[in-house]
């Protein structure tokens, strides 16, 4: 599939949120979560970390886990997790509520620690720095049109790579960027694209 895929209510959504047995949990997160701006330092860092924690997986695998990644990383406050130690690390690779992946795990805790010697809204300002013109970027009429990795992306993950953070590829960036209203990629004719394209203009 390309363009957009009309559900049974009628209503035109991008494919991706209509894939199969997992329509109903793609559907509310396309409709209700993916592209609408996300701010604070604490939400974008549980962001940041569930896109990492993605990589090499379906992203339903993340999401249908959420709420067991935040009761394992103290609900993403960035003060709590860069507090994790050895003995937490240890405790989380035994949690079937999350991705047992060590190395994710530690990329989290190191992640944390990065980010909690930043000042207060500093996370925030950095990412969003890297959101492009939204004048210099045409709706995507199919997925064919939406490159897994951007300049800004790119651009991004250099940045982050330089203060220390870990698993933040150009790509797990640009997922981040999308998920997060950094960008509107919603296809043209997608219902959902009108309402992040004003939530963005409003609060990018």
């Amino acid at each position: 599939m390309s363009g957009v895929v009309t559900a049974p209510d009628g209503v035109p959504r991008c494919p991706w949120g209509m894939e199969g047995e997992r329509m109903a949990d793609y559907r509310e997160y396309h409709d209700t979560e993916w592209g609408l701006p996300v701010h604070g330092d604490d939400a974008l860092f549980e962001r940041m970390s569930l896109e990492a924690f993605q990589s090499g997986l379906s992203w339903i695998t993340i999401l249908r886990r959420r709420p067991g990644f935040r009761a394992a990383f103290a609900g993403f406050r960035i003060p709590e997790v860069a507090r994790f130690t050895d003995a937490d690390a240890e405790r989380l690779l035994a949690d079937p509520g999350i991705i047992r992946n060590r190395a994710k795990i530690a990329a989290t805790i190191n992640n944390a620690k990065v980010a909690a010697e930043l000042t207060p809204g500093e996370l925030d300002a950095l990412i969003w720095s890297y959101a492009p013109d939204r004048a210099d970027r045409p709706a995507p009429r199919t997925l064919a049109d939406l490159q897994p990795v951007t300049p800004e992306s790119t651009a991004l993950a250099k940045d982050l790579k330089k203060r220390g953070f870990r698993f933040v590829g150009p790509t797990t960036a640009y997922a981040m960027m999308q998920a997060c209203g950094l960008v509107n990629d919603h296809l043209a004719d997608c219902h959902a694209r009108a309402t992040t394209e004003a939530a963005g203009r409003a609060g990018g």
